[in-house]
């Protein structure tokens, strides 16, 4: 096999987000615009909260991609104007296709927030292609229990994985184009070979140790850029975890602003004034 080498290693800046709580963000960012297909990486926490502290993100519209949000620790309730009302647990991953527009809460659990304790998650924006981006919202809201998981012969590689396969595991979750995402748990002396279609980019966000990728070590907190290929291989020594994320890329146009993300400038500016004029309905209370 082909293997890809680290092109670039972009480290994760700090910002608020929702109602003030603060993510790790290797992109966008100035060290990398785009990551095609993906719009946006966003790390939660680690973070404890003390009772009564707990923040999340009140009610705000999306239109024209995917929030894909993965949680490792806490509880988050969440509510649309499309009638979806849930809650997310330690484990639990929720795709939400936001296609022609939605408007969307996620608040941490009324039990977070009342004794308070550790939150920590992901949430990625996945692009939708152009004739994708006024179809009709759904989600696909998949439990611990039912994300596929798999190990190397040796046990020192684990893999969790929301979209695509690996390690003969396939995942559950239907994507709108071809994406992988894995979530990686190595242990010390692990060395793992990830087959990967020649057409996808790719990318691994480590967020636990270091993982090495051929003579180059990525750290906690830092996104690794991958070249082409066909096949990662990753090794560790010492304990890691890291999202590989990959997908073929869109190659199309991009128009954005703010939780709006279409194709054109008119498109954009038609989602602002279907917002503003109620066209999003209303989370019903």
């Amino acid at each position: 096999m082909s293997r890809r080498e680290v092109l670039d290693v972009i480290t994760a800046h700090h910002q608020h987000e929702g109602a003030g709580f603060i993510v790790r963000r290797p992109f966008p960012s100035s060290g990398l615009r785009q990551a095609d297909p993906f719009l946006v990486l966003d790390e939660m926490g680690p973070v404890e909260y003390r009772p009564g502290q707990a923040v999340g993100a009140p009610d705000h519209p999306h239109r024209g991609f995917e929030t894909v949000s993965y949680i490792l620790e806490g509880e988050v309730e969440h509510e649309d104007s499309a009638g979806h009302r849930g809650k997310l647990e330690a484990g639990d991953v929720q795709w939400m296709t936001a296609g022609r527009g939605i408007i969307h809460s996620e608040e941490p659990s009324r039990a977070l927030l009342e004794r308070g304790g550790r939150v920590h998650g992901f949430q990625i924006w996945v692009n939708l292609p152009a004739r994708d981006k006024l179809m009709s919202p759904r989600y696909q809201e998949i439990p611990r229990a039912a994300i596929p998981e798999a190990q190397t012969p040796d046990g020192l590689a684990k893999v969790k994985v929301l979209a695509g396969e690996a390690l003969g595991a396939r995942a559950v979750i239907e994507t709108r184009t071809p994406i992988s995402y894995h979530h990686w748990i190595l242990s010390a002396g692990a060395d793992v070979e990830i087959p990967l279609p020649p057409a996808y980019a790719a990318y691994l966000y480590v967020f636990e140790g270091k993982v090495r990728i051929g003579g180059r070590d990525v750290r906690d907190g830092q996104l690794a850029v991958l070249g082409n290929g066909d096949a990662v291989r990753m090794a560790a020594a010492e304990k890691a975890q890291a999202l590989l994320l990959a997908g073929v890329p869109l190659g199309e146009p991009v128009a954005q602003y703010g939780p709006f993300v279409m194709n054109t400038t008119e498109e954009i500016e038609q989602a602002i004034e279907d917002y503003r004029t109620g066209r999003f309905a209303k989370i019903v209370r």
